[in-house]
């Protein structure tokens, strides 16, 4: 036989072979698919996961900004040269000194919504009294029953000696149990300091402090688009910008929009459950999951990875039951998409318990 012809009947048999492990292959089911019924013999049971009925929700995840609540601007009123400031970031709260003038002169901070403008002394009345009369109490400088015998909105002598036990602890010597115009700040909480806007050596006059609030808030300009998907009071998620999440609320929903027709948007204010999951974030981005549709109480569920795309359209899952696995396909409508659980929610003949076949993993 010539060298030519034993190459030929090499290459014949090769392909009888191939062409018979190809058959025994396609009978052992390894060109099967997983919409097939029933199972081989001795093949492995499926991975499944039991169908369930529970409450379900979707989120949309919008970009956000993590920072602090309202804006406040110190203003000296009582001349000086500034002598100590505070440093940006230090929260000050009622009772506590903001800065100090000259020879030390302490200037602090109380409570209120009424600006300090002019000298507060006996014998006068007043709304800023009143806040005054109120500070006084709350930090323990004055006696409540005293106070309201002689009225809120009066200065009396009452009051004359509270001032004199708050300027004694802020180290005043020789109190004179008034408060001349620029030695107190009302604003109506405790401020963070947020950036220096006076400098030692400089005169005690004007922006002295730019601040905030001490209460973080998350911001998010939301498209006019999905404001009928918030509320006050609805739950959010927030994941920081190290990854944790940490649970809010919302707190406030805009009315007025803003930005070019067809990307218009409102502002949605966000309150932190546990704020100090927030560390001392300021103007750090964030993403916020709202939740745009939830079902009105327990549905059937199933993973989505459970679901088989059928043509033309539709969905359907496949049941496995009794010792021999066998399955069947069962025709599902989908709704809520459940991105937290990774469960859809469906609607068939379809009961829970149940189990669905799911990707292995």
């Amino acid at each position: 036989m010539s060298g030519r012809r034993r190459r030929a009947v090499v290459v014949v048999l090769a392909a009888v072979l191939l062409a018979a492990g190809a058959g025994v292959a396609w009978a052992a089911g390894a060109f099967g698919s997983r919409g097939s019924s029933g199972s081989g013999q001795g093949a492995p049971p499926p991975a499944t996961q039991p169908v369930l009925r529970e409450d379900l929700s979707s989120t949309t995840p919008v970009t956000a900004t993590l920072g602090y609540a309202e804006s406040y601007t110190v203003i000296g009123k009582g001349g000086g040269t500034l002598t100590s400031l505070p440093w940006p970031g230090q929260v000050i709260g009622q009772g506590h000194v903001l800065y100090r003038v000259d020879n030390g002169t302490p200037v602090v901070l109380l409570y209120g919504a009424v600006p300090a403008w002019r000298t507060l002394e006996e014998g006068l009345t007043g709304a800023d009294v009143a806040q005054l009369n109120h500070d006084l109490v709350t930090l323990g400088y004055a006696s409540s029953p005293d106070v309201s015998a002689l009225g809120w909105d009066y200065f009396s002598w009452e009051t004359a000696y509270g001032v004199r036990q708050m300027e004694s602890a802020l180290g005043v010597s020789s109190p004179p149990g008034s408060l001349p115009l620029g030695s107190v700040v009302f604003e109506p909480e405790a401020i963070r300091v947020s950036d220096l806007l006076g400098s030692l050596g400089g005169p005690a006059v004007g922006p002295v402090l730019a601040a905030t609030s001490d209460r973080h808030v998350v911001t998010i300009p939301l498209s006019t688009a999905q404001e009928t998907q918030v509320a006050v009071g609805d739950p959010v998620t927030v994941t920081l910008p190290d990854g944790a999440s940490t649970p809010g609320k919302i707190s406030s929903v805009g009315t007025v929009a803003s930005g070019p027709a067809g990307n218009a948007t409102i502002q949605v204010t966000v309150a932190l459950r546990h704020p100090s999951a927030a560390g001392t974030l300021d103007q750090a981005p964030v993403t916020v999951y709202i939740t745009t549709a939830s079902s009105p109480g327990p549905v059937l569920a199933v993973p989505v990875g459970a679901l088989l795309a059928q043509s033309p359209a539709g969905y359907a899952v496949e049941v496995v039951a009794g010792a021999g696995n066998s399955r069947r396909l069962v025709p599902v409508r989908v709704g809520i998409f459940d991105d937290n659980s990774g469960m859809v929610q469906v609607s068939g003949t379809l009961t829970p318990g149940e189990q669905v076949v799911v990707p292995a993993t």
